[in-house]
């Protein structure tokens, strides 16, 4: 909690500080990686620099925390922190490495503010950092307890075409360690200019199978760079080959007993859902499941014929499909690019929802879940990449 002094300089600045943190914490990368160019090289996701959504998510967790600490009800968000803690932990984040973020951001906070930062000013907002990263920190070293640390050596045991862009790597890690339905895995890859870059891959199987399974969707250009590891891969990986993956981590996982569930994907966001619905079959789940998928086409949807299959496996589970050129298939054409309409999904009473894709289409799905009086608080969510959505609606 902040102290009462801290609090009440933090209500009277957060709008200040909330509407200049793009360029606080532009000024904070810009600074760190100037003087410690080795987190950007071998760390943090060039990419993500690049088109600037790593400053936009930063600037948007530190805005959110700040603000649910000054709210009436109070409370350390330790929810809200969970699904960084998680990223965190999966790409090694060590404690070291707050005083580091620390001192560059304080720098830049001095710097785009200038006198507007009083003694009082910076002493409240370091509690707030302070109060963010201890949160952070005591999540983290709770995962590296629970999950283990550091990095493992995984074999390819098959690589598969799921679609153009799309390839799935069948992996047996050198150490045996279980994981949940919905779970992930940094891989790391040593790049042609000597980089060290690290990317999240959803683990696309259940955990019952003998070995692991990744999915992953080559990146290109367009509106964004290039993905420098996914076509690394694509190019690079054959059966055989050996890739330094890190333990499983994630808070998107599959709850335990009998209520019923909407699994909700779009694009390459299906392997994580992918993961639970293999789950519920491979233990017989008796379960009621909804599954909602949205994409490009049928030929473009990633596992969906094994996706069909484990649906027919399930005593009692529906998929709906919405496709923007469905060509010849049955399925309903998608309402919008990318989105799904639920309006006539039969969506039982006391449902858990699961969400994953790209932010629009989440967006919609929750929107029309909440307007189906569905609580916010059984609505739960991963994004691929950093968190866009902290302290949005």
């Amino acid at each position: 909690m902040l102290s009462p002094e801290s609090t009440a300089t933090v209500r009277a600045t957060l709008p200040v500080i909330g509407g200049a943190v793009e360029n606080i914490t532009a000024r904070f990368y810009e600074m760190m990686f100037a003087d410690n160019p080795e987190l950007l090289r071998d760390l943090f996701n060039r990419g993500n620099q690049a088109n600037g959504e790593q400053r936009s998510a930063l600037a948007g967790s530190i805005a959110a925390f700040a603000a649910v600490l000054v709210e009436p009800s109070g409370g350390r968000p330790d929810t809200m922190l969970a699904r960084i803690a998680n990223k965190h932990a999966s790409l090694g984040v060590t404690v070291d490495q707050y005083e580091i973020v620390h001192k560059y951001l304080f720098a830049a906070i001095a710097e785009v503010l200038g006198d507007a930062v009083t003694p009082e000013v910076a002493a409240a907002w370091d509690e707030v950092y302070w109060l963010m990263a201890d949160t952070l920190i005591t999540l983290e070293t709770d995962l590296y307890r629970d999950a283990g640390e550091g990095w493992l050596q995984a074999t390819v045991l098959d690589r598969r075409r799921e679609t153009e862009d799309v390839i799935s790597l069948t992996l047996r890690p050198a150490t045996s360690l279980s994981f949940k339905p919905g779970q992930y895995v940094s891989v790391a890859v040593s790049l042609p200019d000597g980089a060290r870059q690290i990317r999240q891959y959803s683990l696309s199987c259940a955990p019952e199978r003998d070995d692991w399974r990744i999915t992953v969707k080559r990146v290109r250009g367009g509106d964004v760079p290039d993905g420098e590891v996914s076509n690394w891969l694509h190019a690079n990986v054959q059966t055989g080959d050996t890739l330094t993956i890190s333990p499983p981590f994630g808070d998107l996982v599959l709850s335990p007993g009998d209520t019923p569930l909407l699994l909700a994907s779009a694009g390459i966001g299906a392997t994580p859902i992918l993961s639970m619905v293999d789950h519920l079959a491979a233990t017989g789940s008796a379960r009621r499941v909804t599954v909602v998928h949205a994409d490009r086409s049928p030929a473009g949807h990633a596992h969906r014929e094994e996706l069909e299959r484990l649906i027919a496996d399930l005593p009692d589970a529906t998929l709906h499909r919405w496709y923007e050129e469905p060509g010849d298939c049955s399925c309903r054409p998608a309402p919008n690019i990318g989105q799904a309409d639920l309006t006539e999904t039969d969506l039982p009473a006391g449902l858990t929802a699961y969400l994953c894709g790209p932010l629009p289409f989440m967006r919609s799905v929750r929107s029309q879940l909440l307007r189906r009086g569905v609580p916010a608080s059984d609505i739960h969510y991963e994004v691929f990449g950093p968190d866009l959505w902290l302290g949005r609606s």
